[in-house]
C-alpha cells in the first residue's frame, strides 16, 4: 500500500512515525504502514457468500455458503489470539462480509479486545440503520467497492444492475452517520478511463479516501488477463492519480489517496519527485524504506472462511496452516512451513530483474502472488512492475 497523498503532497514527514518509535500499538492508523514491529494486519474472509458476482473477485465468491466456514466461537478464538499477538487491525472481508449472520457481533467483540476493525464491502446491503450501528461499534473504516464512475461501467464489473446506485447510497449513509468511509477501485483497461471522473465523484460526494487497486489475476480475476493495464497504461494512470491528488491538495481540499498491490508505485513516485523536488524526494525515500515494500507474510496475512492461513488475501493457492489446528500466532511465527520464513528473507531468493533493482529495499520484490499466477514461480519477475530496465539500474 502506497500513501500517494502522504508522500506526494507531504502530509506525512519522516519524523512523524519516529515520534511513536514506529510501534504499531502506538501509531495512529494513518501511520501504521510505517511501523517497525510489523505485526500483521489480518484480512478475515469471514464468508464465501456474496450477493454480487464480480468479474475480478480474487476469492471466486458466489451466493452460497461454504460448508466448512468457521463458527462464531472459532472466529472469537481467532480474535482472542490476534489481540494477544498484537495484530493492529482486523479487516472483515468475504465474499460479502455483511452476508455472514452475526458479523457485526464479531466486529463488536474484536473492538472489545482492542483491535481496530475495518470492513471491506460492496455496500449493497448498507442501510441508514446499519450505518448507525457501524458508528456505535466504532468501526475504524468502511471501504466500499466501486469500479466505475457510472452505473454502466460499475455494474458490468459487479454483475448486477443497480449495484452502482446502492454502493453510492451506502457511502452517503456512512457519511451521514459519521463513519469514516472510502471508495475502493480495481484498475483495468475497462475502467482506467474513468479515473478522472472518479476524482470528480469523490469531490462531489465529499468522500475522504480512495484506494486504487492494481489488478491481481487471482480467482475470477485470472480471466481478466487481457484487461490488465500495460506498463505504459499503468504509468499514464498513475500520472492522472498523482496530478488529481496534487490538485485537490493545492486547492485546500485534501483527499487521502492510496494505491495497493504494486510497490513499483513507490519507486515511480520517487522518480517523479526527483525531477520536481529533490529535497522532498529524499524524505519520501526514507518513508518508503520505513514502509518496507510488499509485506505479504510479514505485515499482512489472511485467514479464510475455513480457517486456512495465507500470506495475503490474494495468494489463496498457498496455505501455510489452519487455525483449527494451530493458533494464527503460532502459524505466523513457526518455521514449519517454509514459505513464510522465505518471504521474510526474499531478497536472497528473488530472481531476474529484482536481483539488479536499486529499489529492492523499498519494493521488496513486489507482489509474489502475481509472479506465481503468471507462471514465473514464487521468486520470478512480477509482471506488474512497469519500471524500465534503465530506471531500476540507473
Amino acid at each position: 500500500m502506497i500513501g500517494i497523498s502522504k508522500l506526494y503532497c507531504g502530509t506525512v514527514e519522516p519524523s512523524d512515525p519516529l515520534r511513536y518509535q514506529r510501534h504499531s500499538g502506538k501509531l495512529p492508523s494513518h501511520l501504521l504502514q510505517f511501523s517497525e514491529d510489523k505485526k500483521p494486519v489480518v484480512v478475515f474472509n469471514c464468508t464465501k457468500r456474496c450477493n454480487l458476482r464480480c468479474i475480478h473477485c480474487y476469492s471466486s465468491s458466489d451466493n452460497s455458503c461454504a460448508p466448512d466456514e468457521l463458527s462464531d466461537d472459532e472466529a472469537k478464538t481467532l480474535i482472542d489470539d490476534l489481540a494477544t499477538f498484537g495484530s493492529p487491525v482486523l479487516l472483515f472481508s468475504g465474499g460479502e462480509p455483511l452476508m455472514r449472520p452475526g458479523v457485526l457481533d464479531l466486529a463488536t467483540y474484536a473492538r472489545s479486545k482492542g483491535l481496530r476493525v475495518v470492513l471491506s464491502t460492496n455496500g449493497n446491503l448498507i442501510t441508514p440503520e446499519l450505518a448507525e450501528r457501524f458508528k456505535a461499534i466504532d468501526l475504524s473504516y468502511v471501504g466500499i467497492s466501486l469500479d466505475g464512475a457510472t452505473a454502466e461501467v460499475n455494474d458490468h464489473f459487479r454483475g448486477q444492475e443497480g449495484a452502482f446506485d446502492k454502493a453510492l447510497a451506502a457511502i452517503r449513509h456512512c457519511r451521514a452517520a459519521g463513519v469514516k468511509v472510502g471508495l475502493r477501485l480495481t484498475m483495468s483497461r475497462q475502467n482506467a478511463r474513468d479515473i478522472e471522473a472518479i476524482f470528480d465523484l469523490l469531490e462531489r460526494e465529499d468522500i475522504p479516501r480512495v484506494c486504487f487497486y492494481h489488478l491481481v489475476s487471482a480467482g475470477r480475476g485470472g480471466q481478466m488477463g487481457a484487461d490488465a493495464l500495460s506498463s505504459e497504461e499503468t504509468r499514464t494512470t498513475l500520472d492522472t492519480i498523482l496530478r488529481r491528488t496534487r490538485e485537490r491538495h493545492d486547492a485546500g481540499k485534501p483527499l487521502e489517496v492510496l494505491t495497493v498491490d504494486n510497490h513499483a508505485d513507490g519507486a515511480y513516485l520517487y522518480l517523479k519527485l526527483l525531477e520536481e523536488d529533490p529535497a522532498k524526494a529524499a524524505d519520501v525515500y526514507k518513508l518508503l524504506q520505513m514502509n518496507g515494500g510488499n509485506g505479504s507474510g510479514i505485515s499482512i496475512g489472511c485467514v479464510s472462511w475455513n480457517g486456512d492461513v495465507h500470506p495475503d488475501q490474494f495468494w489463496r493457492t498457498r496455505t501455510v496452516g489452519n487455525i483449527r489446528s494451530n493458533p494464527f500466532s503460532e502459524i505466523w511465527t513457526s518455521d514449519d512451513t517454509p514459505l513464510l520464513p522465505e518471504l521474510r528473507r526474499r531478497k536472497d531468493l528473488l530472481e531476474c530483474r529484482c536481483q539488479r533493482c536499486r529499489f529492492l529495499d523499498i519494493c521488496n520484490g513486489n507482489l509474489r502472488a502475481r509472479s506465481d499466477f503468471c507462471g514465473n514461480g514464487t521468486w520470478g519477475d512480477d509482471p506488474g512492475c512497469y519500471l524500465t530496465d534503465e530506471e531500476i539500474t540507473e
